[in-house]
């Protein structure tokens, strides 16, 4: 009866396998949550950053014939034309 080694062998494998897959998951959830805490502090940034940044437009000065803001949508369109030009 040499299939009842066998099979306890697979058998101990397998729970090996199990126990290192548990180790495993366990290490992932945790990076997980870690990548999580980040971006979600990252998007809290983002908005503050947001936040501060529309405060100063709508200090700017208005321009003639518009709003400030739509003077700063001008001037960021030609800002990128320039920043693509070739010297």
């Amino acid at each position: 009866m040499s299939r009842l080694p066998d099979l306890a062998d697979r058998i101990e494998r397998l729970l090996l396998r199990h126990e290192e897959q548990k180790r495993t998951n366990t290490l992932l959830e945790q990076q997980l949550r870690v990548v999580t805490d980040e971006r979600d502090n990252l998007r809290s940034r983002l908005a503050a950053a947001r936040a501060r940044i529309d405060a100063l437009i709508d200090r700017l000065p208005a321009s003639e014939g518009g709003h400030a803001a739509d003077a700063i949508d001008k001037n960021a369109g030609s800002a990128d034309n320039s920043r693509n030009a070739q010297p």
